[in-house]
């Protein structure tokens, strides 16, 4: 009964048998976890022991100089000599290091350690600095090593019977270089070559250099130029600032090696495809590109055959990398932006590593627009001749005003100049625009002006490099002549409505054109301009204005201009800047025929209905091209302008409500200091308003009349003559033509820039009302008060001659000086006598010690002319504008140029017109146009007086002796003359009996002893019924001649 069941037996050693297996299994796994991190823990300490080898090797490295403790790196150090050491034993091939290469059991492990070697010696070379000269001996020996075992020539082995092993051995080198290449080996000679070059003076010497470039070139000959060793090199050793220039100074062999292999022409074709030139791009950014354009460009420059052969390529290469950069060029500051050297704001990060050798690489780009690279890429129009013709008669030219006929003569001259050496070139057309010649021309074009806005701050150099050749711009100017069917403007109009790349690119040659010209124009004064003729002839330069007129009209009363964005706007205002430099000079000095500006067909009448209805090409067309509606017409906008103003200001009269009115007192004898103490308190809506004017003659009694503007017009312009002379050295006069501007010296009143900028408000008050007023400025101070010298067109020197003729001549004679300039012992400063005294201004500071030389002598004569006509007078010009600026909107005067504000201000220099002033003259007391006392008048006006004295006799009448700008159909009231029967004091209008009297000729009494009176208010002329023309003579030339108002009778 106690016996065990035998299946609980079998069951029990089933879970015993079973918990053995599972406990030994559990062992197993422990085991396996063990091993498994034994493995890993053997292969992190490897690791960590790896790094702490690498690490100790640098930081041995960086302390041999302190410590003098050398550790694991001196034995690379002199493991490295003995391997050199042994390769120069003489007929000794078992001492030979590389002999281990031939033994099959060691050639694999030789190999795998040659490549640990070499790999170590790149890194190492990594933080080296050439500069210093322990670490240039290492760089020394490393290099040694890595020329030595990537090349068999210098090989004892392979030498004699040894020759046979050549192919082998040169595999050897191949799978070395690969392996080193695979590493990064250029990124390692790019570091040792930015570290010896990348600064003012390299610290690289000749050796050293030589075997870097030959051990970059190695691995690009032996793989035959493969695509991506070209590609390795170009990123990383054409990109090296400025390469080209230190191998060129200092390694001749590698230039030579370089034109042996055809570099250039390999380096063109590859960059040539745009994928390729784009990824190249990409990888090296702004600033390397940058000194990768450099130095292809000054490759470029040295094989002028390939340039020219491949010049197509070449020219597209350049053109993709700086459109690359352009992408990343700003026009100004922000959180995004940094500042480079050569491209100004860049949205890309700049290596500043590099800035020390910017100048180098400025250098090289300098090439691209240097004379042999130019007379390369531009030998299809430099090619062109321009053919010469017999000279024929210049068109007569119209003759309107005195000013005419030194224009006539300089046409004369300029004809007999020109004429004679080619033809004046004009649009002739012929040319197909698709042809190959057109399009290589044309992509020069886009080259260059993809540079002008890429290198914003080379931009001045590019533009004076490419005129420096007299005949490229004219010869240009001949080829844009001859493009498509008719020539000239219409192919032009028609690329501006197409969108191609056709179009494109001949807009750019245009824009190329014009600002290459405007750029040329501007630093050519009037004698290179006028009498020299320099690159172009003055009647050239008619035509072409003539051109750019009109496509700058058309542009904008088409309405391209509104919608214009990019490549439009920018060639919108390169030829808009092209021709205001060319108009602005015609102002200073005429060159170009009557009405040559105007557009015939733009009606004034409809553009005025436009700028009404505030039609947009209205507005652009006076904001950029005023000088094409005929002055008269911009004249009569100007005073509907003031007009409305007034309206808005309250100060017209209207049916419901008068203008507020200012009184002032003037003293005759004390009429400045009145008018100063009275007038420069008011608000500047008080002077713009009405003022009334009530003279105090010099015995203290006031004088009769009521002032209706007259007595105000002749008080303004007694105000403005007492002001403006020169005794009271407030204004100077110019040397010559006796121009006002003003004087430095006027700081000997106490109150002086407050006198300036009273005057500024009595002129601009002047203008205001239109009254004109007998003050001649100098050109180039009126400049400044319109603000042209804020232009990027001006040019201090073109308006020197406004100020001081001599001057200039003197100042143009040191510019044209062929020797030495420093012989002449000037100094960057100016001496003047002031009140008797020797005083120097430093044009710069510290000028008085710094020589002028041949270098610095333009600059000399531009810092002198602005500091004669604008430092020196800066506070009293400043003053003055405030002034002027208060009364008169400065916008409003943007449609005149220079010379049209002067006759804003003076009116019209040319004679009194008699028969306008007789055509627009009212008539009372009886007096008619047939009444023999009014034809006595006009004909002693015309025949008996002087040009003068009919310049005093309206004086007389208006109290202004110069006729309204517009006419006298303008004057406010109406010129009048009535007959007089009584004096002044009993005068008491007219009559019915002295209307008929006076019809008749019949007299109460003799008037022969009555003079004629006038009243100025109501420019009026109040004349006796004499009864002999001599007597009317007499009496009138008597009564003009003394200028006391209106009192004498």
């Amino acid at each position: 009964m106690f016996s065990v069941p035998q299946s609980s037996k079998s069951e029990f050693l089933d879970k015993a048998r079973q918990a053995r297996e599972e406990r030994k299994g559990q062992k197993e796994k422990e085991r396996a976890a063990i091993i498994i991190q034994a493995l890993v823990r053997r292969f992190i300490c490897r690791c960590r022991l790896q790094k702490q080898i690498s690490s100790s090797l640098y930081t041995c490295h960086l302390l041999c100089n302190s410590s003098g403790s050398y550790f694991v790196f001196q034995r690379f150090e002199k493991l490295c000599r003995a391997i050199l050491a042994s390769m120069e034993v003489e007929n000794e091939p078992k001492v030979w290091y590389v002999s281990l290469a031939l033994s099959k059991d060691l050639t694999i492990p030789w190999l795998k350690q040659i490549k640990d070697v070499l790999w170590t010696c790149c890194q190492l070379l990594k933080n080296l600095k050439p500069d210093i000269l322990q670490d240039n001996k290492l760089v020394t020996l490393y290099l040694t090593m890595l020329v030595t075992f990537t090349d068999t020539s210098t090989w004892r082995i392979v030498r004699g019977k040894g020759e046979a092993l050549r192919p082998a051995l040169t595999r050897i080198c191949e799978n070395i270089m690969g392996h080193l290449n695979q590493k990064g080996f250029y990124s390692i000679l790019q570091i040792l070559l930015t570290n010896g070059l990348a600064r003012s003076k390299p610290s690289l010497s000749k050796g050293t250099l030589t075997a870097i470039f030959t051990l970059s070139l190695r691995p690009v000959i032996a793989a035959h130029f493969s695509e991506n060793l070209l590609r390795s090199f170009l990123i990383h050793i054409m990109s090296v600032p400025a390469i080209i220039t230190h191998l060129s100074g200092l390694t001749p062999e590698c230039m030579a090696s370089i034109q042996t292999h055809d570099l250039l022409r390999k380096f063109i074709l590859f960059l040539s495809r745009e994928e390729q030139c784009s990824d190249i791009c990409v990888c090296l950014e702004g600033s390397h590109t940058l000194c990768l354009l450099g130095n292809l460009i000054h490759l470029g420059y040295l094989n002028e055959k390939v340039l020219e052969e491949e010049a197509n390529h070449f020219v597209k290469d350049l053109t993709d990398m700086l459109s690359y950069c352009q992408r990343y060029v700003s026009q100004k500051k922000s959180n995004l932006t940094h500042w480079h050297q050569v491209l100004g704001w860049f949205s890309q990060t700049v290596d500043y590593g590099l800035n020390e050798s910017m100048p180098l690489v400025t250098k090289q780009l300098q090439h691209l627009w240097g004379v042999p690279v130019i007379r390369t890429l531009f030998s299809d129009v430099l090619s062109k001749k321009l053919e010469s013709q017999e000279p024929t008669p210049p068109p007569p030219q119209p003759s309107t005003s005195q000013n005419n006929l030194p224009v006539k003569n300089l046409f004369k001259r300029a004809f007999q100049k020109s004429a004679s050496v080619r033809n004046i070139l004009k649009p002739v057309g012929g040319k197909r625009v698709d042809s190959a010649e057109v399009q290589k021309v044309c992509s020069i074009c886009v080259l260059y002006q993809t540079a002008l806005s890429t290198l914003t701050q080379i931009r001045l150099q590019i533009l004076t490099g490419l005129t420096h050749l007299d005949d490229l711009l004219p010869k240009l100017w001949a080829f844009i002549c001859e493009l498509g069917p008719q020539g000239g403007l219409k192919l032009f109009m028609e690329c501006l409505n197409n969108d191609t790349e056709e179009s494109k690119q001949l807009l750019a040659m245009l824009m190329l054109f014009c600002d290459c010209s405007r750029h040329l124009i501007t630093i050519l004064d009037d004698i290179e301009v006028y009498e020299e003729q320099t690159s172009f002839k003055i009647e050239e330069l008619v035509t072409i204005s003539s051109f750019l007129n009109t496509f700058v009209y058309k542009m904008i009363w088409d309405g391209i201009l509104e919608n214009a964005k990019g490549e439009k706007l920018e060639l919108f205002h390169s030829v808009h800047g092209w021709l205001m430099v060319l108009y602005e000079r015609d102002c200073r000095r005429r060159f170009t025929p009557d009405d040559h500006w105007l557009r015939k067909d733009l009606k004034p009448s409809v553009l005025f209905q436009e700028l009404e209805k505030g039609k947009k090409r209205a507005q652009l067309l006076l904001q950029y091209i005023p000088h094409v509606i005929p002055h008269k017409n911009r004249v009569l906008l100007f005073r509907n302008i003031v007009t409305k103003e007034k309206e808005s200001l309250g100060l017209v009269e209207t049916s419901s409500a008068s203008p507020h009115v200012t009184h002032i007192t003037i003293r005759r004898s004390r009429m400045l200091e009145d008018g100063y103490d009275q007038l420069r308190r008011l608000p500047v809506n008080s002077i713009k308003g009405v003022i009334r004017v009530k003279f105090v003659n010099d015995l203290g009694v006031d004088e009769a009349g009521i002032d209706q503007d007259g007595v105000f017009k002749e008080f303004l312009e007694e105000i403005i003559k007492k002001v403006f002379n020169p005794a009271l050295n407030l204004f100077k006069t110019t040397s010559g033509n006796e121009r006002l501007y003003p004087s430095p010296t006027s700081y000997i009143h106490e109150n002086h820039l407050q006198l300036f900028e009273f005057v500024g408000k009595m002129l601009g008050k002047a203008i205001y009302e239109g009254i004109v007023v007998d003050v001649p400025f100098a050109s180039f101070f009126l400049s400044q008060v319109l603000g042209h010298h804020h232009s990027t067109f001006y040019s201090s020197i073109d308006e020197l001659p406004s100020l001081d003729s001599e001057f200039y001549k003197n100042l143009t004679s040191i510019k044209r000086y062929d020797g030495d300039v420093g012989d002449l012992g000037l100094t960057l400063s100016y001496d003047e006598d002031v009140m008797g005294q020797l005083v120097c201004h430093e044009l710069i500071p510290g000028g008085k010690t710094m020589p002028v030389t041949n270098e610095n002598k333009i600059s000399y004569i531009h810092l002198m002319a602005h500091f004669r006509m604008h430092t020196q007078i800066k506070e009293q010009t400043a003053a003055f504008i405030r002034g002027f600026r208060s009364i008169i909107n400065p916008e409003w005067l943007h449609m005149f140029s220079t010379p049209e504000v002067q006759r804003l201000i003076s009116g019209d220099n040319a004679e009194i017109d008699l028969d306008d002033l007789k055509k627009h003259t009212v008539y009372y007391g009886g007096f008619h146009s047939s009444h023999r006392v009014i034809i006595w008048l006009w004909d002693i006006l015309s025949s008996d007086f002087s040009a003068e004295e009919r310049a005093m006799f309206l004086k007389f009448v208006t109290s202004c002796s110069r006729p309204p700008l517009l006419g006298f159909a303008y004057l406010k009231p109406p010129f009048s003359i009535r007959c007089v029967e009584v004096s002044d004091d009993q005068d008491t209008g007219d009559t019915l009996g002295s209307v008929l009297r006076g019809f008749f000729t019949i007299r109460k009494r003799e008037p022969g002893g009555r003079l004629p009176t006038s009243s100025t208010c109501f420019n009026l002329l109040k004349l006796p019924n004499y009864s002999k023309k001599s007597i009317l003579r007499d009496k009138l030339r008597y009564a003009i001649s003394m200028n006391t108002g209106f009192e004498l009778s």
